[in-house]
């Protein structure tokens, strides 16, 4: 029977009527025979979603769909944690039942979107945000631009799934999409993060949009030099020759065109974050000519002049393990960490010399390719990871994954005790094991496996899948062994797994046994005075210091606790005093509700870095520490300052508490 055949068949007048039947099982089913009826529906959605008009009328039941249960026990289950990135592979090889799952949960997305499905755990913004990226990365199976073998995998899902991207594009619109894509692309790449394949896929797409006819788009503002800067950073690579074409016109250039090209390759990753693959060919050819031609296609200043000239031959080892077309973004680590001055502290350069000549692990190879892919020897990912991490500390992100307390760790070392994490690494990739003690008791993530099996993170950065799995046993460790303590385990959990400039003082705002507010006002005028300069003598913070952050939605209302890291406190360019802080969520902006957003650039941000004045950021604190032995004034900090604070926690998290 063909397609046609079947596609006829199906359009019978009672096949919605027969899923709503389907769907009335499911939610009438047990929490445990939800699984049971599920099969039917996923089968009647599927052939439903082949018809016309078959996506509109799934979209109609957006809130059944939502409230019967079906994506309960899924991946699909929470779409407040979804990543648009996974899309790409499920659109394109998933199985069909998943396919139809995706587009289920995309229209539902769509109905909040659209303010017909309210979300406890989702706004609307934020559903219109996650379409949007949708749509950017998979544009070409909206307009049949992904190739044969793509149809083919897909088979009668492909009418399916352009359907459900048709309808949503007509409900967000193209200009909406790209125009306000383009300012989601560049305002992640402010925050410069340690991973931007997403953000690259997405411009390529982005890319392939723009320059078809059959798409009309009236508004691309910033997106020429997103493109110019994947795509034609240079003269010689303006109209994207190709790899091999551009290292031959290399080979025939004189010294000042090199010297444009270097520059220009300069200009565009420091003005984006991003490195075309172009660069790495420039960058393998200049180490041949000169030292000069290096430090210009990286856009060194002297600090990092001074550091490629001390330590040149460890940097070419490093360029040539390491940076490749595709690990271009290794180049921008490298560049940072010659700027940060990294290799001058004495134990760095030799211990990057023992990266370099490592063996990795059979365990530790698989963890890498598992978590990036197999495109390059999981060696050269590593040492591309390691780059990354050490020039862009607070670029590190947990991904998709719930360790928060791991991704603040290793940006706290590659920020602060570089040497550390380089010898982590290697423990991790060479013994698969990492020992760590507390109060004396030692731990080793090798024998905690045996009991304390770690689950392996994906979407990070490669420095981040070898060590993740080990420190997360580690902390769960230490947190079993002092959970009868009666107190916040992380009083005692942080100095010993962060470090030992970690202070030993520490604050906690509620009581633990009721969840309600305790000695708040003792609370917020240490805070005061341990951190601001107005109330401690003008002392600058030293070390960052771990801090738990009490997160809410744009609504003020209490999502969860999460691991940040207090990187120095200042005023910004209006005088306003504002705390920078690391969070290692994939995305630092955000919107905690009764006016307190995030800002992430413009407020005197260093790459990474969010900030919050300082009220707004103790309105969200709950726990922090401090050194005991400074002499400090609480009874100092002026009562309106509490009473403000205490406002902003009332009026969001604490409004129950």
């Amino acid at each position: 029977m063909s397609t046609s055949d079947t596609q006829h068949d199906d359009a019978t007048p009672d096949l919605a009527g027969r899923f709503d039947q389907a769907l009335e099982q499911v939610s009438q089913a047990s929490r445990f025979a939800k699984a049971l009826h599920t099969g039917k529906v996923l089968q009647l959605a599927g052939r439903l979603l082949c018809q016309p008009e078959g996506a509109e009328q799934l979209y109609q039941r957006a809130t059944a769909i939502e409230h019967s249960g079906l994506f309960s026990g899924t991946d699909w289950a929470n779409p407040e944690i979804l990543q648009a990135d996974i899309t790409v592979q499920t659109l394109r090889l998933g199985a069909p039942d998943d396919i139809t799952l995706e587009a289920l949960s995309e229209l539902r997305l769509l109905a909040v979107a659209q303010g017909e499905l309210p979300h406890d755990a989702l706004s609307a913004e934020q559903a219109h945000h996650y379409l949007a990226q949708v749509l950017a990365l998979n544009l070409d199976l909206l307009f049949e631009t992904g190739g044969e073998a793509i149809r083919v995998r897909q088979g009668r899902m492909a009418v399916a799934v352009r359907g459900v991207l048709q309808l949503l594009v007509s409900r967000i619109g193209y200009d909406n999409i790209i125009d306000r894509l383009i300012e989601e692309i560049w305002r992640i790449l402010a925050q410069r993060p340690v991973r931007v394949d997403h953000l690259k896929a997405m411009i390529t797409q982005i890319a392939a949009c723009l320059y078809n006819p059959a798409i009309t788009v009236s508004n691309s503002r910033g997106a020429d030099r997103l493109v110019s800067a994947l795509f034609g950073p240079t003269q010689a690579s303006v109209e994207d020759p190709g790899l091999e074409v551009y290292a031959e016109r290399l080979a025939g250039m004189d010294s000042q065109a090199l010297q444009q090209e270097a520059n220009g390759f300069a200009r565009a990753m420091h003005d984006t974050g991003l490195v075309s693959a172009y660069q790495p060919v420039f960058l393998r050819f200049a180490v041949s000519q000169s030292t000069d031609l290096v430090s210009a296609a990286l856009g060194l200043s002297a600090t990092g002049r001074d550091a490629l000239l001390c330590y040149q031959d460890l940097v070419y080892a490093l360029i040539d393990a390491s940076v490749f077309p595709e690990t271009a973004q290794a180049a921008y680590g490298l560049a940072l960490m010659l700027e940060r001055g990294v290799l001058f502290a004495p134990p760095v350069a030799p211990a990057l010399w023992r990266q370099l000549g490592q063996t990795l692990s059979a365990n530790a190879d698989a963890a890498i390719v598992q978590a990036l892919g197999d495109f390059r020897p999981a060696k050269v990912q590593l040492i591309a990871g390691v780059l990354g991490v050490l020039g862009l500390p607070l670029g590190v992100g947990q991904g998709n994954n719930p360790t928060c307390q791991s991704a603040r760790a290793i940006s706290m070392w590659a920020y602060n005790d570089p040497d550390y994490l380089l010898q982590m690494i290697v423990w991790a990739t060479r013994d698969d094991d990492l020992v760590m003690h507390f109060e004396g008791q030692r731990l080793s993530s090798k024998e905690l496996a045996l009991t304390t099996p770690a689950i392996a993170p994906l979407d990070v950065d490669a420095v981040s899948a070898v060590l993740v799995p080990h420190l997360d046993r580690i902390y769960h460790a230490m947190g079993a062994l002092c959970a009868d303590r009666g107190d916040d385990p992380h009083r005692w959990i942080n100095p010993e797994f962060h470090g030992w400039w970690v202070g030993r003082g520490f604050k906690l705002a509620v009581d633990l046994p009721t969840g309600k507010l305790s000695n708040y006002d003792d609370f917020v005028r240490y805070f005061y005075a341990c951190y601001h300069p107005m109330h401690n003598g003008n002392q600058p913070l030293i070390y960052p210091q771990p801090v738990g952050l009490a997160v809410t939605d744009s609504a003020a209302r209490f999502v969860g606790w999460h691991a940040i890291t207090i990187q120095r406190v200042t005023l910004d360019q209006d005088e306003v005093m504002r705390v920078y802080f690391y969070n290692p969520n994939n995305d630092s902006g955000q919107d905690l509700g009764n006016g307190v957003k995030v800002s992430t650039e413009g407020r005197g941000e260093r790459f990474g870095e969010s900030s919050l004045p300082v009220a707004e950021f103790v309105s969200r604190l709950y726990i922090f520490h401090f050194d005991p032995l400074e002499h400090i004034d609480p009874a100092g900090v002026p009562a309106e300052d509490v009473a403000d604070v205490e406002a902003l926690a009332r009026g969001s998290w604490a409004s129950e508490r």
